[in-house]
């Protein structure tokens, strides 16, 4: 049944992602946005809320009865037993509000205990990544690998920084200077979803971050998945949609990446020093 339904999911993340892109692209570097700021240095805007009222059109329509967890709206319930969209309608806004082109659509499709389909689109340079389970991964509709490099030594890394989680800074700083040491280089560019993607694509060798969103990091974990990646949260466990916690990249960059940051924070201890940013909504999702 699953498989019979796996490429039509698919096909309705890109068709939302679509419409939300469309909606942002008409306001990208228009100086009369309204912004607010939901939390310290977190901010949304009507280019958010109209990209995700265009997302939520589409499912509305091509995926009635299912559920939604959104990042704006937050759940919307479906039919007992349906599957569950996860919805981040703009991915780095800050970097879309300054005018910087790094910024992302992200939608995918949660069912049972994992995620069966998703679509990640980078809307100015039109780059499209989709992954079905146990179908693959493509970006701009050719196969996507995880990269071949098979030790930490000389990666090319990307990650974010916990601004959400003040508490976790300290861990947090340990951690990326023992990968730091270890890797070629490290990237902070500011939207997950494309980091993820481009993981997948093996652009990166691997991603690490902590207190990130479902709506972050499900599309992306499952791009890194059928691309022939390892995503895991910081204990080894696949509960990182619940945690916010990810470790992914090829097996030896993820492996060598995990040992170091257990040297300096595991799940339980970032559960104690980042109690404040706990996520909503998870029920949804039956975390």
């Amino acid at each position: 049944m699953r498989g019979a339904k796996s490429q039509p999911l698919a096909e309705i993340a890109v068709e939302a992602a679509h419409a939300g892109a469309t909606e942002l692209l008409e306001r990208f570097r228009r100086g009369d946005l309204a912004v607010r700021a939901k939390a310290p240095n977190d901010f949304v805007s009507e280019a958010d809320h109209a990209s995700e009222r265009a997302i939520l059109a589409v499912l509305r329509d091509r995926a009635a009865g299912h559920g939604v967890l959104a990042e704006e709206k937050g759940v919307i319930g479906g039919e007992l037993g349906s599957p569950v969209w996860i919805v981040d309608p703009l991915d780095g806004t800050t970097n879309y509000l300054h005018g910087l082109p790094v910024w992302g659509v992200s939608v995918a499709c949660f069912q049972d205990t994992e995620v069966i389909a998703g679509a990640i689109l980078e809307p100015l340079g039109g780059e499209l990544f989709v992954a079905e389970r146990g179908a693959g991964a493509r970006w701009n509709d050719r196969p996507m690998r995880i990269s071949d490099r098979a030790s930490l030594a000389g990666a090319f890394l990307a990650t974010g920084y916990p601004f959400k989680a003040r508490g976790a800074l300290d861990a947090y700083l340990g951690a990326f200077r023992a990968v730091f040491e270890r890797a070629k280089a490290i990237r902070r560019c500011g939207a997950a979803v494309l980091d993820l993607a481009y993981t997948a694509a093996g652009v990166f060798d691997g991603f690490f971050e902590f207190r990130l969103a479902p709506w972050d990091l499900a599309a992306g974990s499952l791009m890194i998945e059928e691309a022939g990646g390892v995503a895991t949260d910081l204990d080894g466990g696949r509960r990182y949609l619940a945690t916010g916690n990810l470790v992914a990249g090829t097996p030896a960059v993820q492996h060598e990446m995990r040992q170091l940051i257990a040297d300096f924070v595991s799940e339980s201890v970032l559960d104690e020093l980042a109690h404040d940013a706990a996520l909503e909504g998870l029920d949804v999702l039956g975390f």
